[in-house]
């Protein structure tokens, strides 16, 4: 191999290592802007959640993987009938999720299976009320009234008579939240069914 024959294939190993480099660079750059995005949306745009528990039966189901709104209430106040999902107050490393029934400054009673807001009773299509404890479900059940503060919401779980809720550790400060869940964009039953594909995509309301 002569000189120039040398020196002509140290160019081009030179220039298939130069390109291999900037390859990897790109795919560097995009993998951080991929991970800087990412964070973004979790921080500020939206989050995935597991529903762990029955509180929320049966709208929520254990299992269930749900997307959370981070944006709508820098907008929005929260409404009542929300699904929210927060800091558990009473352990703020865990996150909780509720419905919003009681708003800033409404009287909240509950008689029987039946929630009153200042005197009148709610209608809740979503509220489960299975006769067991810790709240009994029986006819004489009471609890309250109860004056929300200012800048705090009364959470109830739809399953009424087996949820650790506001009856229990009081209202909620509107600062703890983190969003409003808005759709279940996963579902496993369990390992052994797999999948409850009736569930994906199903908006929350």
């Amino acid at each position: 191999m002569n000189g120039t024959n040398r020196v002509s294939k140290e160019r081009e190993a030179g220039k298939v290592g130069e390109a291999q480099g900037a390859l990897w660079k790109e795919y560097i750059k995009a993998g951080v802007v991929a991970l800087a995005l990412a964070l973004f949306i979790r921080a500020f745009v939206a989050q995935a959640f597991k529903i762990p528990s029955e509180s929320m039966v049966p709208t929520l189901l254990v299992g269930d993987h749900l997307l959370v709104n981070k944006i709508v209430y820098r907008i929005w106040e929260p409404q009542r009938g929300d699904i929210i999902v927060f800091e558990y107050p009473m352990d703020p490393s865990r996150d909780f999720v509720k419905r919003a029934v009681g708003l800033p400054g409404e009287v909240v009673e509950v008689k029987g299976d039946t929630v009153y807001i200042n005197n009148q009773p709610l209608k809740e299509p979503y509220a489960f009320y299975e006769k067991t404890h810790p709240f009994g479900g029986q006819d004489n059940y009471q609890w309250g009234p109860y004056k929300v503060p200012a800048g705090h919401l009364l959470m109830l779980g739809d399953n009424r008579n087996n949820s650790q809720d506001s009856r229990v550790w009081g209202p909620l400060d509107m600062r703890h939240i983190h969003g409003r869940a808005f759709i279940i964009h996963w579902s496993w039953k369990d390992s052994a069914f797999g999948v409850r594909w009736d569930r994906v995509g199903k908006l929350l309301r």
